[in-house]
């Protein structure tokens, strides 16, 4: 794409747009990412369970996650977050298919199930695992399952009976393309969460629907207006990246290289992914921003920082 298609798309992203992207790596993080503000994912999270289970508080986490070996590498979460009783959930959004994502999904849970023990730790009569729960929100629909759902609970059954066979590992998966609902349509406050994040960025006012405490806090603090200078680079450099990424798989398409390849998909998300937050990285560091702000607003390790 040239640049000036590049600049008019970004322009398009942001125009007169009032509120920010949160299917932006750092709107994201923005909305739900923060201590403050935590009751935003809270209520989120609540109203995917429905019932199933109650989260009252949630402590963040790092986001990465460092092997005991070098062949066990590095996992980067978008979000963790631990619930009062131990029980933690790994909040991630993928915006395309890739080829082994259910793979990668079970391993990011398998990775915090193996963490709750302590080297060499294998007495079973003491410990007891935790929960661990993984909500992924895809910009795609995962399979040809064959349904128009567009929240799927999986967990571990017993195949000939259907009952659950294990509780305490759950993973939720979020069809965006399959929500299609209107505003007079949504009724749980499940579907007005999910209504927001897929048109929040084009919304010019709250919905009369939408009018509730915890969504006016939530459109409150994605006023584009009431960010600061700093926090609109490191927005616009997110927005950026997924405009890189987005770019790069029509490129794979017209060339004839994607059509559901993988390498087409990854070559979009390191685009979208590092380069991305490398960028962002620079702009805060030619504002004077400390490195430790740097690495907590971008996700990247010190060492990375240091060497830009």
């Amino acid at each position: 794409m040239s640049v000036m298609k590049q600049n008019n798309k970004m322009q398009d992203y942001i125009g007169n747009a009032k509120y920010i992207d949160p299917l932006s790596d750092w709107g994201f993080r923005r909305l739900f990412g923060s201590e403050p503000d935590k009751e935003l994912l809270i209520d989120f999270l609540n109203s995917l369970f429905e019932g199933e289970k109650l989260i009252v508080d949630l402590v963040y986490s790092p986001a990465e996650h460092i092997g005991e070996s070098q062949e066990m590498r590095k996992v980067f979460f978008d979000l963790q977050c631990t619930g009062i009783n131990g029980e933690q959930f790994v909040i991630e959004m993928q915006r395309a298919v890739q080829k082994y994502f259910v793979d990668r999904s079970v391993f990011y849970l398998s990775r915090l199930i193996h963490e709750q023990f302590k080297r060499g730790e294998t007495n079973w009569k003491n410990v007891g695992l935790k929960e661990v729960y993984l909500i992924a929100i895809l910009e795609f629909i995962m399979s040809n399952h064959g349904t128009d759902r567009y929240l799927h609970n999986v967990a571990l059954t017993n195949t000939d009976t259907g009952e659950i066979f294990y509780r305490k590992l759950g993973y939720k998966f979020i069809e965006l393309p399959n929500f299609v609902k209107t505003e007079n349509e949504l009724v749980t406050d499940r579907d007005k969460w999910i209504y927001l994040l897929k048109n929040l960025s084009r919304m010019d006012k709250i919905p009369a629907v939408l009018n509730k405490r915890i969504f006016q806090r939530f459109f409150k603090i994605a006023e584009i207006d009431k960010l600061t200078e700093e926090e609109k680079i490191m927005y616009n450099s997110s927005l950026k990246a997924r405009i890189d990424y987005e770019n790069s798989i029509s490129f794979a398409e017209e060339n004839g290289y994607y059509k559901g390849k993988e390498e087409g998909i990854e070559l979009g998300k390191l685009e979208g992914k590092i380069e991305g937050k490398l960028e962002t990285a620079r702009n805060l560091i030619k504002l004077g921003i400390g490195i430790s702000d740097i690495a907590k607003a971008t996700g990247l390790s010190l060492n990375e920082i240091q060497e830009l």
